[in-house]
Parts: structure tokens; C-alpha cells; sequence
């Protein structure tokens, strides 16, 4: 099986992203966590950020608010989204400085970032982050481990995987679906495939236009 890189979006949660970093740490598994800004602003959030980079994981941007995709916002709105939530996680976010924006239903397109946000992102040394594997458990808590097996066992090229640290019971299946990845021989990766990747440290990479739409007209 092809090796991946797990990520959890749209934490941290207490009472939920605890739980997450327990079954990673018993397993010894790297992951990434991309924090929604403004769960930030609770203390016990923050604490759970500055926990998982304790434990050598690495914490991202994932917007301040995960409102409408940046692809489709206003030019000042999308990249304030950006800038306030860097600002909320200061030091964790850094040297790696990833960004990973929001695209509805894990769709990936050119609504995921406007003109301005990416050149935004570019001049301040991001690191962009997208994903190949999203099984849904924000919206299956119950039956995304199937999908994510399924996942594991048809991809062709290494995996980046999706997962919510939100607070609907899916990741109470989280130990079993990694040790069943385990069993299968799945080596887990501490970073983003490069296919994944179509920005690095603000250098483009191939293809990253095509996640850019142009700003809209004021």
C-alpha cells in the first residue's frame, strides 16, 4: 500500500483533539493539524495547538472563520482570513508557515483561492497544502472507516489524508482504522506528498494555478 500523511482540520477541540493525540502518540504516527483561527481565540484550544507541536506534529492555517472557500471571497477578505489566523497561532506556525485553505466538501479547484490570497500567500514564505483522500467523516462519523480503508487500498501514489478532529463521534474509530492500516503494512508520513504540495515556501510549483481564481470585480 502506498504510504500517507494523516491531517485534521477545522480543531483544535477540546475534548475531542485530546483524544486524537493520545492514539497518535501511543502509535508513534506524525501528523498535521490545520486550526481554524478562530478556535484559537479559546484558551483550551490554544493549549491543544501548543500540545500538538509539543509532540513534534505540525500546525497549520486553515482560515479564521472556514467560511465560503478564498477563491470566492473579496480580495481584502481572503487574505485577511490568512493573515489573522497566522497571527493567532504566532510562533506554532513556524518555520514550515503551512496553509491549507477550505474547499467545501474536500472538492479541489480554482475556487480555493483568489489572486490576491495567493500572492499573499507567496510573498510571506507559505507553504500550501491539499489533500488526495477526504472520507467524509465530518458527515459519516460512523461509516467514513470503510471509506478510508477503501481509500488506502486503491490510491496509487501517496496519500494525504483528511480526518476532523470536530466533535461528532468519528474519532473514536480512529485507533482502530490506523491499526488496521498498520496491519496492512502502511508506512506513515510525517510530511505532505509533494503532489500535494503546489506551493513551497512560496514557490510555486506546477499546476498551483490551477487552485487560483482571478479577484473578483469590485
Amino acid at each position: 500500500m502506498q504510504p500517507i500523511c494523516l491531517s485534521f482540520d477545522n480543531g483544535p477541540t477540546p475534548g475531542v483533539t485530546e483524544m486524537v493525540l493520545e492514539v497518535l502518540g501511543r502509535r508513534r504516527i506524525p501528523a498535521m493539524f490545520f486550526a481554524v483561527g478562530n478556535r484559537l481565540l479559546d484558551p483550551a484550544a490554544r493549549a491543544l495547538a501548543e500540545r500538538a507541536r509539543a509532540e513534534g506534529h505540525l500546525v497549520g492555517n486553515h482560515t479564521l472563520t472556514h467560511g465560503a472557500p478564498l477563491g470566492l471571497r473579496g480580495a481584502a477578505e481572503a487574505v485577511r482570513e490568512i493573515a489573522e489566523t497566522d497571527a493567532l497561532l504566532g510562533p506554532l506556525r513556524e518555520p514550515e508557515r503551512l496553509f491549507r485553505p477550505n474547499g467545501g466538501g474536500g472538492a479541489l479547484g480554482p475556487h480555493l483561492l483568489n489572486a490576491s490570497a495567493a500572492a499573499h500567500l507567496q510573498a510571506g514564505g507559505h507553504t500550501v497544502v491539499l489533500w488526495n483522500a477526504v472520507p467524509r467523516d465530518f458527515a459519516d462519523p460512523e461509516g467514513w472507516p470503510e471509506t478510508a480503508l477503501a481509500m488506502a487500498e486503491a490510491a496509487t501514489e501517496p496519500v494525504l489524508m483528511v480526518l476532523h478532529d470536530l466533535p461528532n463521534g468519528a474519532m473514536r474509530h480512529l485507533d482502530r482504522v490506523l491499526g488496521l492500516l498498520a496491519d496492512r503494512g502502511v508506512r506513515f508520513l510525517a510530511a505532505a506528498p509533494e503532489t500535494c504540495v503546489p506551493l513551497r515556501a512560496g514557490r510555486p510549483m506546477p499546476g498551483f494555478a490551477g487552485y487560483v481564481s482571478e479577484d473578483p470585480t469590485p
